[in-house]
């Protein structure tokens, strides 16, 4: 069945209000896109900024009469003296759209004989150490720069026997990685219960114990050194957390540190470099990984 749908480009100070009258409208969804190529990289704890420019997609069944939305719209776009406001109306190509999706999603490799892989394809590599990852609400699929930085470097290391806390875990990619490829013993930790839940989901597919990568609440976490931490989060939190992310690792233990852009390497090196031998920066597109090697106290 082929879909309609209507584009509203504004402010972000009236997205809210036309987003209630799409709704309003009967629209089956709602989503917020960037108009504009302007990505927020790191917002405020608490807040959910949109950009400049902002584009508010209604999506309605093919029977809908778009005009009398059209029409609540305009009489909107007056009220609010919203002059820059448009409004598109346009009918969607009738696909498949779990197939579209799923076409964009295909086996990552990383290092030698690592793959990530969506569960509806063949692995490449049977041989190969393969986790098997579906896109979900959780982050963390392999596709965005800084997961595939810190899965490099889990697959650069001899990961045997390890211990290891995934800070942030995410849907659980970087902890699962983790023991795949040779870790004892795995925590995860997040603030997220969908991601806590999306872990325990991960675990199951790749046909491991539930129990055998427990994760937690931060506050729930019982402190205990390992041999590895790895966070992938957000240069605030990874700063404020610095203190308590290095109680948690053993000396001669490695730290791990994504979900950073580049100009944010330099303040992340001088904090870390207080307990840890920070290596070399690595760098994918406007992404880095930092990491270093605990010193004796």
């Amino acid at each position: 069945m082929p879909w309609l749908q209507i584009n509203v480009t504004t402010s972000p100070d009236n997205a809210e209000q036309y987003e209630d009258l799409l709704l309003a409208a009967g629209c089956a969804a709602v989503t917020f896109e960037d108009a504009k190529d302007q990505p927020i990289f790191e917002p405020e704890l608490g807040t959910t900024p949109l950009w400049s420019v902002t584009t508010i997609t209604g999506l309605f069944s093919a029977e809908y009469d778009l005009e009398q939305t059209l029409t609540l719209l305009n009489n909107a776009k007056s009220e609010l003296s919203d002059a820059k406001a448009q409004f598109k109306a346009e009918i969607l190509e009738d696909k498949d759209w779990e197939r579209e999706w799923m076409s964009h999603y295909h086996p990552m490799q990383f290092g030698d004989h690592f793959w990530v892989c969506p569960s509806w394809i063949e692995v490449p590599d049977p041989e190969a150490v393969n986790l098997m990852l579906d896109p979900g609400l959780a982050f963390g699929t392999g596709t965005h720069p800084t997961t595939a930085l810190c899965l490099e470097w889990l697959a650069s290391q001899d990961m045997s026997n390890k211990t290891v806390i995934d800070y942030g875990c995410g849907s659980g990619i970087l902890g699962i990685a983790a023991k795949l490829l040779g870790a004892s013993e795995v925590t995860g930790v997040d603030i997220d219960p969908q991601a806590l839940q999306a872990t325990k989901d991960n675990l199951v597919r790749n046909e491991l114990e539930v129990d055998s990568l427990p994760v937690y609440f931060p506050e729930q976490l019982e402190p205990h050194e390992v041999d590895i931490v790895i966070a992938n989060i957000l240069a605030g939190p990874l700063k404020d957390l610095a203190p308590h992310l290095a109680r948690l690792v053993k000396t001669q233990g490695q730290i791990v540190l994504s979900g950073l852009l580049s100009e944010q390497a330099e303040s992340l090196l001088a904090t870390y470099q207080e307990w840890f031998d920070m290596e070399a920066v690595s760098y994918k597109e406007d992404w880095i990984r930092l990491s270093g090697t605990k010193r004796p106290s």
